[in-house]
């Protein structure tokens, strides 16, 4: 059987204040009864020195029992409340007021009596009830001299049987006993609220702990699930701990949500891209199977012209499917957060042209016009000179790509604030805008190729664009479809 939280708390509350308004009562009813008989041993404290003085009978120290019973006899009438014995030195009850067959004792301890008469101030202080084995009573004692010579004690006991039994009677008393009720149903009352405050407090925790639950039982789905929102004053102020609890916990469920979604996408884009690059693998794959079981099968038939053709092909697959491998591993060395940036200073312009010079023979082959804009570029920038020169190297081979025969390519540098931007621009086939935003995806390339001649493996942009965010910039696209292409990112200056 599980107990809620607010259950618990109940529990311990209704026990810890049973035993604490037990406590209280008891030590209420100790202080006062100690009040009492403080006072009244007080207030009586020298009754048997004043009989001793004042009745002949003991003021001489003269013993006679039948006398001192009808003496003691009397004073009961005159008090009722009190029972008088006479003790001798060894404390032995000679004579007493009270009925012979309620006396218990023969004999009393003198240690309380001689404590009373030489510290009285330290009433109340309890003496042998001669009436029962085990109990103890407030008295009033006083030596009885003959001469100088002690003859024993008037032993006084202050609320004798008849006092207990008024007393008893009064207890049972109806407007006491309607008091007594007041006072329970006043403490029941108390609990009653202390439990309603209680389970307004724990209630929001039983809220947060079911939605947790119903969360778990949906695998943390929270679409499945409406959340409490707990800004709200529904439990009074807005910034109490529970709260911000659930607060906290309805913001960690949107994030494992949110982490779960984009893991989910992650896995669907990974599952798309190796199913593009095993398309891209597969045909320089087959081409060079195709060839290399020609080879085998023909060598003989094969003129040298046809052997050569046949093994330049196969070269070119090797060489494309190497620089396929080589992309792959670069993009998830990227992903990986496995790079390693080296700022240095160095020209820009100088950094251009060594690039520009790399493809002279392909633009030429080609017939496009390369240009540099403007021509004196001296700016000193801050960068990875590494980096930058992968990011321009993957533009400029799209560009060429993508321009068509006596088509232009322009590499503009624009003085910014405290940056310069380099951009790419060509005159070739452009992007159509349903595409453009997603060309830096790794899967693009591959679902949208240009089948031509050259070696490339359709990973450049997305590469480009991770290593110009590793250099902390960001590669920008303008594009319209049939008018070419312009692909830009800015570089901080030499501070």
């Amino acid at each position: 059987m599980k107990i809620s939280l607010y259950q618990r708390l109940a529990i311990t509350l209704c026990a810890a204040f049973m035993i604490m308004a037990s406590l209280l009562i008891w030590w209420s009813n100790s202080l006062v009864q100690q009040s009492k008989y403080q006072a009244e041993q007080k207030l009586h404290l020298h009754l048997a020195e004043h009989l001793a003085h004042d009745n002949p009978l003991l003021q001489d120290g003269v013993y006679d029992k039948a006398a001192l019973e009808n003496l003691f006899h009397t004073l009961m009438l005159l008090g009722p409340a009190f029972e008088f014995y006479f003790l001798d030195t060894q404390g032995n009850i000679l004579t007493y007021s009270a009925d012979p067959a309620k006396i218990k004792r023969q004999k009393v301890s003198l240690i309380p009596l001689k404590k009373l008469i030489e510290q009285p101030q330290k009433a109340p202080i309890f003496g042998d009830d001669p009436r029962g084995i085990n109990t103890s009573k407030i008295f009033s004692a006083s030596p009885i001299y003959q001469d100088e010579k002690l003859q024993g004690y008037l032993y006084i006991i202050i609320g004798g049987e008849i006092y207990d039994s008024i007393f008893s009677q009064v207890q049972d008393d109806k407007n006491l006993q309607k008091y007594g009720a007041f006072v329970l149903a006043s403490l029941a009352l108390l609990l009653l609220l202390l439990l309603v405050v209680f389970h307004y407090f724990t209630r929001p925790v039983k809220e947060l702990a079911e939605q947790m639950q119903a969360l778990k039982a949906v695998q943390f789905d929270q679409t499945q699930v409406q959340l409490k929102q707990w800004g709200d004053s529904n439990y009074g102020i807005d910034h109490n701990e529970v709260n911000f609890l659930g607060a906290t916990f309805n913001d960690m469920v949107l994030q494992i949500n949110q982490q779960l979604s984009l893991l989910t996408e992650n896995d669907r884009v990974r599952r798309e891209l190796l199913a593009h690059l095993s398309h891209d693998l597969r045909t320089p794959l087959a081409t060079m199977q195709g060839y290399i079981e020609t080879l085998a099968m023909k060598g003989d038939d094969l003129s040298s012209a046809e052997k050569q053709d046949y093994l330049a092909t196969v070269q070119r697959n090797v060489s494309q499917l190497k620089r396929l491998i080589d992309q792959i591993f670069e993009l998830a060395h990227l992903e990986n957060g496995q790079v390693t940036v080296n700022l240095e200073t160095f020209a820009i312009g100088e950094l251009l042209h060594d690039i520009m010079s790399k493809f002279t023979l392909k633009t030429a082959n080609k017939n496009i016009s390369l240009t540099l804009q403007p021509q004196p570029c001296q700016f000193m920038v801050f960068s990875d000179i590494a980096k930058l020169e992968r990011i321009m190297t993957n533009l400029l081979e799209n560009a060429i790509r993508h321009t068509d025969s006596g088509g232009e390519i322009v590499i503009t540098v624009t003085h910014l604030i405290a940056e310069i931007k380099v951009s790419v621009t060509d005159n070739g086939s452009g992007i159509s805008k349903e595409d453009i935003a997603y060309i830096f995806d790794a899967r693009y390339r591959a679902s949208n190729a240009i089948e031509d001649n050259t070696q490339h493996a359709g990973l450049g942009l997305a590469i480009s664009q991770k290593l110009s965010r590793v250099i902390n910039s960001e590669l920008m696209v303008k594009s319209e479809l049939g008018n070419g292409s312009s692909f830009s990112l800015s570089i901080p200056l030499q501070s």
